[in-house]
């Protein structure tokens, strides 16, 4: 039996990127899986888009091609842009800012082999830090990046993935299923964080609950994300933090009438910072006093901000203001 095609999607908006992007379509190339294809969306930059085309034409890359999206800004509409175009039994969704271990779609693919009720894979997404001095930041907050901070080593079932690593059978877009435009970021261009994200959590929740089947996570699908140092900055953080509290509660309230347990994962993690984290922290308060002033700082700008986004979701919704993102 051979292989089955897997289609890779990655999107941009600014010719800023451009070096993120050759790194990871270096990374691409590489695979040790042959049958693939690569679709890299860009929008906003003409001059990003042949910049792309020339890169792929000088490196003799011949499974990679340009979109370009001319419709609505933003990630989500970028990639269902690329939905349409693809012709994988299998389509993956990357970062620009990612690049991909060797095995990255052998292994994914082979999960999809061993398990035909498995309906999206995803898989560690670890922090390229552009300096290491940054390294202080605490796992239980890697999510501010788009990173995983799951310290799993078994395959195991998830609600989700994150679009920096998360792929889905082609039976996930079914039924003209796509990602919901009115959800993720339109990019700092446009709005920055001035809008709620979530939307793969808000797909992966849409998936399992009309095909019935799972999302695992496979601690052997891993990527590497960069993150840039202006993204720790406070005002970075916090904006990361209060959209990511205003998204679960508009997603709490769409699907929990339908028994979905939609939150459980966040309430385990807010159980690991009170009872692990903060202990941990307060022990390095005399031992690292710095990093231990900094961990303390980040867990209390990120707990607020996130109360403070879920609480203004609920207010907004007593008022009748939030259902401009659309329902579930």
């Amino acid at each position: 039996m051979g292989q089955v095609k897997i289609s890779i999607i990655t999107t941009s908006y600014t010719l800023d990127r451009l070096k993120d992007i050759t790194e990871l379509l270096d990374s691409i190339e590489a695979q040790t899986y042959s049958n693939t294809e690569t679709l890299i969306v860009a929008e906003r930059s003409p001059e990003l888009a042949d910049n792309i085309k020339k890169y792929i034409a000088e490196k003799g890359y011949s499974r990679m091609q340009v979109l370009y999206n001319e419709g609505e800004w933003g990630a989500s509409s970028a990639r269902n842009l690329a939905i349409e175009q693809a012709k994988g039994d299998i389509i993956t969704f990357v970062d620009d800012d990612a690049i991909l271990f060797p095995d990255w779609v052998e292994e994914m693919a082979e999960t999809y082999a061993q398990d035909n009720s498995v309906v999206g894979v995803t898989g560690p997404i670890l922090p390229l830090w552009e300096q290491d001095s940054m390294s202080w930041f605490p796992r239980e907050l890697y999510w501010i990046f788009s990173c995983t901070y799951w310290d799993m080593t078994e395959k195991t079932e998830v609600r989700n993935g994150y679009g920096t690593n998360l792929s889905f059978r082609r039976e996930a877009f079914n039924s003209g299923e796509r990602f919901r435009t009115t959800l993720g970021v339109k990019g700092r261009g446009q709005r920055g964080w001035q809008e709620p994200g979530a939307e793969e959590v808000e797909f992966s929740l849409r998936v399992r609950r009309k095909t019935g089947k799972h999302i695992i996570y496979n601690p052997r699908v891993r990527v590497k994300h960069k993150v840039y140092s202006y993204r720790m900055s406070t005002k970075f953080i916090a904006k990361r933090a209060y959209w990511e509290g205003y998204a679960k509660a508009m997603l709490n309230r769409w699907y929990r009438p339908g028994g979905e347990a939609v939150l459980s994962t966040e309430y385990e993690l807010l159980r690991r910072i009170l009872f692990k984290l903060l202990p941990r922290t307060l022990g390095r308060l005399f031992r690292q006093p710095v990093t231990g002033w900094r961990q303390l700082w980040v867990v209390a700008v990120v707990l607020s901000c996130v109360a403070g986004g879920y609480l203004s979701y609920q207010w907004s919704t007593f008022f009748g203001r939030s259902e401009s993102y659309g329902t579930g």
